[in-house]
C-alpha cells in the first residue's frame, strides 16, 4: 500500500509520501537507542512538564488535528476533533500518575530489603492502525514516554499527515530529538526492525492477521509483544433494561467512526419477548443516520477508510445473505463519489457465515433472538475474539452471571464500551494479549525487577 493521504470521501489522493530506505531507518533505530541511555534519567516530573504542555497543544489546536484526521481516513469531523481532545485527556493521566505507578513497590519477604522496581526497557516499536490515529498513538506514546522509553510509530500508510503531526507535538513540547521518532515505512520492513536488536519491545494495534504476522516475528527474537486485535463484541439485550436507552446507544456504539472500531457493537443479541420492538426500532435510527461528507457538522456516517474495505464488506454482507440472513435495511455500496456504504441490519444470521463469526468493519448489524441467558451467553462467547461487551438488564442476578461467563477483556453494563486511561484496555482470546491503558499498560514496557537484599 502506498504511503499517501487520500481522501475517503471523494477518492481524490492528496499527497503522496517516499519510503524509509534502509539506511535512514537504521539511523532512527540508532539515534532512539542513544537518546534512551540518557532520556532514562530525566526526572518523572521533567517528563510530566513535557507531557502536560502536550496536552495543551492538542486541545489547543484540536481543530487542525481533528480536520487532518478527517481528510485522511474519513471519520467525521465532531468525533476527530473529540479524538484529539482524548489524547490531552490521556497525556494528563500519565503525567499526573506515572511516577506513582511505577514507585518502588516493598514486599516483605524477611530480609533486610526487598522491593520490586519498574526500570523502562529501550526503545518500543508501534504498529499503529488508521481508524483511530491520534487516539491510538497517543494511549502508547504517553506511557512509553512518562516510563523513560523512546518509541519508534510505524503508523497505518493512509494517515501519514497524522503520523508526523503526532512526532512533531513531541518535538515541539521538549522531548529530546529521537525519543518519538515516526516511520514511514510499509509494513514489509516490520519484520528487519524487529530483527534489530536495539528494538526491545512491540505493540500492534490490527488486525486479526497482522497479529499473528507480527506476534510471530516478535516471538522469533524473544521479544514483548502486546496485541490489540479485533472484536466482534456482543451487545445483550434482557427483558428489564430501558428499550429505548438500549437502542439508541446499539445505534451509536454500531456506527462509531463509520463502524470502524474493535470494541463497536456487531452482535445484537435481544431477548425474544422485547426483540420486536427493539428492532422495529433501531431498524428506524439506522435508517434515518445522515451520510455524507465528514466535514460537514451534520454528517453521522461518513466513508470507510478505502474503497478496498466497501469491497470486503460487501462480500461479507453477500455471502452472509446467501446463507440465509434477512437484510433489513441496507446492505450495498452508495451510488456516489467515495467510500460510503449504506448502515445495513441483518437478522437470522446463519453460524458459519461471515455475519456469525467474522468482524464487520463498517456500519452492518446483526441481529440475533435468544430465549434465555444461557443461550445469551452462548452466542456471546461463540466466537474466536473476545474484546468487550455490553451489557443492558437491571438484574443484578443477571448481571453477575454475564460478568462472569462472558468470555471478554472488558464488560460495560448498561452503557457502551469505550477506551479510558484510568483502566486496562484489551481481550481474550484471538483480540489479543496484554494490556493498555491504566497502570496495567505503562508497566507492560518496563523491566519488573526484583531486588532483595539480606
Amino acid at each position: 500500500m502506498a504511503i499517501a493521504t487520500t481522501n475517503p470521501a471523494t477518492g481524490e489522493v492528496l499527497k503522496t509520501f517516499t519510503e524509509l530506505t534502509d539506511s535512514q531507518i537504521d539511523a532512527k533505530i540508532q539515534l532512539a537507542s542513544e537518546v534512551f541511555t540518557k532520556y532514562r534519567k530525566v526526572p518523572f516530573a521533567e517528563r510530566a512538564r513535557r507531557m502536560m504542555k502536550a496536552a495543551e497543544i492538542l486541545e489547543a489546536e484540536k481543530d487542525v488535528f481533528g480536520r487532518m484526521m478527517t481528510i485522511e481516513m474519513g471519520k467525521p469531523l465532531a468525533a476527530a476533533v473529540a479524538e484529539a481532545v482524548k489524547c490531552a485527556t490521556g497525556c494528563r493521566y500519565y503525567a499526573e500518575n506515572a511516577e506513582r505507578f511505577l514507585a518502588d513497590e516493598v514486599v516483605e519477604i524477611g530480609v533486610t530489603r526487598s522491593y520490586i522496581k519498574y526500570q523502562p526497557i529501550g526503545p518500543v516499536l508501534a504498529i499503529m492502525p488508521w481508524n483511530f490515529p491520534f487516539w491510538q498513538v497517543f494511549r502508547f506514546a504517553a506511557p512509553c514516554l512518562m516510563a523513560g522509553n523512546t518509541g519508534l510509530l510505524k503508523h497505518a500508510s493512509n494517515v501519514p499527515q497524522c503520523a508526523l503531526m503526532i512526532e512533531d507535538i513531541f518535538r515541539r513540547v521538549g522531548f529530546p530529538e529521537g525519543s518519538f521518532q515516526t516511520l514511514l515505512i510499509g509494513s514489509k520492513k516490520v519484520d528487519a526492525i524487529l530483527a534489530d536488536p536495539r528494538v526491545k519491545a512491540a505493540t500492534l494495534t490490527g488486525s486479526e492477521g497482522a497479529g499473528i504476522e507480527v506476534g510471530m516475528s516478535a516471538a522469533k527474537r524473544i521479544k514483548k509483544m502486546v496485541l490489540e486485535l479485533g472484536g466482534s463484541d456482543p451487545f445483550i439485550v434482557m427483558p428489564s433494561a430501558n428499550i429505548e436507552e438500549a437502542v439508541s446507544t446499539a445505534v451509536k456504539a454500531r456506527v462509531q467512526n463509520n463502524g470502524q472500531s474493535c470494541i463497536a457493537a456487531k452482535r445484537f443479541i435481544v431477548a425474544e419477548g422485547i426483540a420486536d420492538q427493539f428492532e422495529r426500532s433501531f431498524v428506524k435510527k439506522m435508517e434515518a443516520l445522515r451520510l455524507g461528507d465528514p466535514l460537514e457538522a451534520t454528517t453521522e456516517v461518513g466513508p470507510l477508510a478505502t474503497a478496498d474495505a466497501v469491497l470486503t464488506l460487501h462480500q461479507d454482507v453477500q455471502k452472509t445473505i446467501q446463507a440465509g440472513a434477512q437484510l433489513l435495511t441496507g446492505g450495498k455500496p452508495l451510488d456516489r463519489p467515495g467510500n460510503f456504504y449504506a448502515p445495513t441490519v441483518l437478522t437470522n444470521i446463519p453460524k458459519g457465515s461471515p455475519g456469525y463469526s467474522e468482524e464487520f468493519f463498517g456500519p452492518v448489524a446483526c441481529m440475533f433472538r435468544i430465549k434465555n441467558i444461557e443461550q445469551a451467553i452462548q452466542i456471546a462467547n461463540d466466537t474466536r475474539f473476545g474484546l468487550g461487551a455490553s451489557v443492558w438488564t437491571n438484574d443484578k442476578k443477571e448481571i453477575d452471571q454475564l460478568v462472569d461467563e462472558i468470555e471478554s477483556g472488558m464488560v460495560f453494563i448498561n452503557g457502551m464500551v469505550a477506551s479510558d486511561p484510568r483502566i486496562p484496555f484489551g481481550g481474550v482470546k484471538q483480540s489479543g494479549h496484554g494490556r493498555e491503558l491504566s497502570v496495567y499498560g505503562i508497566r507492560e514496557f518496563t523491566n519488573i525487577k526484583s531486588v532483595v537484599i539480606r
